[in-house]
């Protein structure tokens, strides 16, 4: 992408335009956002509202990226190691500073510490990072997720995972044995002992599930007209996570409309709304979800004028929803996706953006 086409695109995730070198503080929150995301570019000397390009003074180029160079070292940790460099657009001259993703996370402000000082990327703004996100990035560095890590006191024979073990043994043909456990990283060694791992509770209909992980389900609602004043129908999804999704597709497809054209000597049935396309959502939403943040739920809203799907947690640094129609994959929780794709929920090839990117092309109509 050349200069032109990036000076075209809106701020977001990865990109962000500044007039002139930010304040000290504002520079290094930047910094410190696209390395605990995604990494992104910084271009300074375009003005975004309107957007325009401005320029540099050429003759204050070098004392510029030397003062950015000292911001980035003096307050980020971990160390931040920007690319700089001088462009040009016509015969103005611009500073484009390139973060990439981090390796060692959470980066923070020195004078604030991990706690206060922590900052993510959220949309086009820098905003403070909670204790959970900061968790999250810790264990982004141990490549380890939450859904691996085991709970110590629940030996994985005193769970109760028999409505589990049916549904495997009816979507695979095979027993959900204590070897298939272990297998599939539900079940691990600890201190002698095998434990249950966050995903087993997950899956099980134990009463330690709902103690534990009461927010894990999924809110279905239709309400009447485009607010949520008024409910017509709703539903609370509070099954093991393996069923949740086939739940609540169903009660979409109860709240949505289907309606019949004719195509020559064939009359041709269809639904108001690209179905497979909100399957997937709905299925991305259940395994890919961050289950690290407590209180917070899936949430399928139905409107006269729009279905809205929503899970919680920030998109994983290697997804870009501007490049949908690419094969994406990058699994949050790294437990659930594999015995999601064995029950075969989900194929884990990257199809899911791109299926639901195929079918939305069907339904020009509909913003998305």
């Amino acid at each position: 992408m050349n200069i032109k086409e990036i000076l075209s695109q809106p701020e977001g995730r990865r990109l962000e335009f500044k007039a002139e070198l930010p304040e000290n503080s504002d520079l290094a929150k930047t910094m410190i956002a696209f390395a605990n995301d995604a990494g992104g570019d910084l271009y300074i000397g375009v003005a975004d509202n309107p957007r325009e390009v401005i320029g540099l003074d050429e003759d204050k180029l070098m004392a510029i990226e030397e003062k950015i160079s000292n911001i980035i070292f003096d307050r980020c940790y971990p160390a931040i190691l920007p690319e700089i460099k001088f462009i040009s657009e016509g015969d103005k001259h611009l500073i484009q500073v390139t973060v990439f993703r981090g390796s060692t996370p959470p980066y923070y402000l020195k004078e604030k510490g991990k706690l206060q000082g922590t900052f993510i990327r959220v949309g086009s703004t820098n905003r403070l990072a909670d204790e959970a996100f900061i968790s999250e990035l810790e264990r982004r560095k141990r490549n380890i997720s939450f859904d691996s890590e085991v709970i110590p006191d629940k030996p994985a024979t005193d769970l109760n995972i028999d409505s589990f073990k049916a549904i495997f043994k009816e979507k695979t043909g095979e027993e959900l044995s204590a070897q298939a456990l272990k297998k599939l990283d539900l079940v691990k060694e600890w201190q002698g002992s095998e434990v249950s791992t966050n995903a087993l509770v997950l899956f099980s209909d134990d009463p330690l599930r709902n103690t534990l992980f009461h927010y894990a389900k999924v809110e279905c609602a239709r309400f009447k007209g485009v607010g949520i004043e008024v409910f017509i129908d709703q539903k609370s999804i509070t099954t093991n996570i393996a069923t949740q999704a086939e739940e609540a597709y169903n009660f979409v497809l109860r709240h949505i409309n289907k309606g019949a054209t004719v195509e020559g000597v064939y009359t041709v049935s269809r639904w108001e709304y690209p179905v497979k396309a909100m399957r997937e959502a709905i299925r991305n939403a259940v395994v890919h979800r961050d289950y690290s943040l407590t209180g917070k739920d899936v949430k399928v809203a139905i409107y006269d004028d729009m279905v809205e799907i929503t899970s919680p947690g920030l998109l994983p640094p290697s997804i870009d929803y501007a490049a949908m129609e690419s094969r994406q994959s990058d699994a949050r929780n790294k437990v659930i996706a594999p015995v999601f794709k064995k029950l075969g929920i989900i194929d884990q090839w990257g199809n899911g953006l791109k299926l639901i990117a195929d079918e939305m092309k069907e339904y020009p109509n509909i913003e998305r």
